[in-house]
């Protein structure tokens, strides 16, 4: 088989793989079932907040929801929300309680987002990040050529 075809059927292959662990965009307001609790988005005066059963944990502004949302356990639950904003993306880990709230240095509008362990990389308007313990990263792609 030629290096062509190879390097073809790797990509298609990649892509594939890549679809399956890639989380669709939800613009659902609630309620959402998390590891932390229920959870609602409300509009109020200052833009939106989130809140786990009655108690605000979050407000941002933001015209409309948009999220994307890791699940786990029998009962896909969110364990993890990568929410958009104006401002740029915020991190919600409901796996404590309250939630840990991260917010993105960057603004940026996600199109896509994996989650990979701790890190969540996200494609958007301005490429691709890596995101973990709070510190954002700009990825650049590489090509090895072998011999």
């Amino acid at each position: 088989m030629s290096p062509t075809k190879i390097c073809i059927r790797f990509a298609l292959v990649s892509t594939m793989l890549l679809g399956a662990l890639a989380h669709a965009q939800s613009d659902a307001a609630g309620p959402i079932a998390t590891q932390a609790g229920a959870l609602h988005f409300l509009r109020d005066e200052s833009g939106m907040a989130a809140l786990i059963g009655t108690q605000v944990f979050d407000r941002f502004d933001a015209k409309r929801i948009a999220h994307f949302d890791e699940t786990s356990g029998a009962s896909e639950t969110v364990t993890r929300m990568l929410v958009q904003s104006d401002t740029g993306p915020v991190l919600y880990d409901f796996r404590r309680n309250p939630p840990l709230v991260q917010r993105v240095s960057q603004r940026m509008t996600v199109r896509r987002v994996f989650w990979q362990g701790e890190e969540v990389v996200m494609q958007s308007n301005l490429g691709w990040f890596g995101f973990q313990r709070g510190k954002l990263t700009k990825l650049q792609s590489s090509t090895t050529i072998y011999h």
